[in-house]
């Protein structure tokens, strides 16, 4: 993890949205949903649309030709600007297998990008920096649908479901629509509250063989999605390895994110939570006060390696959750400058920080005696300005 604290703040954002692109395409191929003048299936209820669509026999392959846009960063911004494929949009094509392995091609001027994955680990290639990304992946990430009719959940208990998820969004109903030349389903979920900046999410899926083909994310009070995924065009049919088991070039520079983990673990093995327990091993002192901006705090927890441990506090709940890090400064890597240095300075009770501003959340990284600070949320930066002058 002490590569990934010194790379630019170019490389950690594109591995975020990298690894948000390769949730969406192993889930969903994005395609317009809306007026294709094709075929369109009969109406359904919801609940049997999707019990139906897990239950199709699946396809041994996917092969699409995708186009991806991302309006995450402001218009002209630094980072909205930027030249690689992931954060500036682009056109490519998109493999994936009944296996669970897949790979997704993205074309720009500055050079293509990679996403390759399995069930167990994903790297991602940006030519434009020459640099390969590698993460493992917790169990079940990545996975298929049901093979036997036992496995899968019955209408009955998917329209329980439903019901519970309806007391915290909005659920539309299964809206026949022709995507890609395909007849397919449509359904949209907004949060009902505590959902940040978040507006909804729209998913489509194939309504003979229950592939997902669209997704869609939207904030609030925008019509435009602010990230898309779309297919041109898209086949079913057996796929040859090679098209899914490519490796990037060998003179490629190797950023190991590591993998996903409950936080870092005590003598016992146990992890660290509570604000006594996470101070007396941060090595530091811990600012977590009670609440922030009018929010409890939730959670206080140790995370990181053994060589940087820091101190994770969530306040608030769902979506609209406010999450603190805090790291014990290290002189080594001042001349470096933080995650997020390069960006914008705001003012921070005395203190200087950097702000990154998208249309879902905004991060703030500063620094207080002695102590770094990362700050983020899906709120707008006039709140998280006021948050981080809270907890400074």
């Amino acid at each position: 993890m002490s590569r990934l604290r010194t790379a630019s703040t170019r490389s950690l954002v594109f591995l975020v949205a990298a690894l948000a692109i390769l949730a969406m395409a192993a889930g969903a191929l994005a395609v317009t949903a809306r007026g294709g003048g094709g075929p369109t299936p009969p109406p359904k209820p919801l609940a049997n649309a999707l019990h139906d669509g897990l239950a199709a026999m699946k396809p041994e392959g996917v092969t699409a030709h995708i186009s991806f846009t991302n309006r995450l960063f402001p218009s002209g911004s630094l980072l909205g600007s930027a030249g690689s494929a992931l954060m500036s949009g682009a056109s490519g094509r998109l493999w994936l297998t009944k296996d669970g392995r897949g790979r997704l091609e993205l074309q720009s001027s500055v050079g293509d990008v990679q996403v390759v994955w399995s069930p167990t680990l994903v790297t991602v290639y940006d030519a434009s920096a020459n640099t390969v990304y590698r993460a493992k992946l917790p169990r079940g990430a990545v996975g298929n649908a049901p093979d036997h009719a036992d496995q899968l959940p019955s209408v009955a208990r998917i329209s329980s479901l439903l019901s519970q998820l309806g007391a915290h969004a909005s659920i539309s109903g299964a809206q026949p629509s022709d995507v890609a030349g395909q007849p397919a389903y449509t359904v949209s979920v907004s949060p009902k509250h505590d959902a940040g900046l978040l507006g909804s999410a729209e998913l489509a899926w194939d309504a003979a063989r229950g592939i997902p083909l669209r997704i869609a994310i939207y904030a609030q009070g925008s019509t435009n999605p602010v990230l898309e995924l779309k297919a041109t065009d898209i086949s079913y049919g057996p796929i040859d390895s090679a098209n899914v088991d490519v490796s990037p070039p060998a003179g490629a520079k190797t950023v190991d994110v590591g993998s996903p983990g409950p936080g870092k673990a005590g003598n016992d093995g146990r992890a660290v939570t509570g604000l006594a327990a996470v101070t007396a091993k941060a090595g530091f002192p811990v600012n977590a006060p009670a609440t922030l901006v009018g929010l409890p705090r939730q959670d206080v927890r140790l995370v990181g390696g053994s060589d940087s441990p820091a101190a994770l506090a969530v306040y608030g709940h769902g979506l609209g959750a406010i999450v603190v890090v805090e790291r014990a400064h290290d002189a080594a890597q001042q001349s470096a400058g933080g995650p997020l240095s390069s960006l914008p300075a705001v003012a921070i009770a005395g203190a200087t920080g950097h702000e990154l501003a998208t249309a879902l959340g905004t991060a703030i990284e500063w620094r207080k005696a002695g102590v770094d600070y990362v700050l983020a949320g899906s709120l707008p930066p006039a709140a998280a300005e006021a948050a981080a002058r809270a907890l400074s």
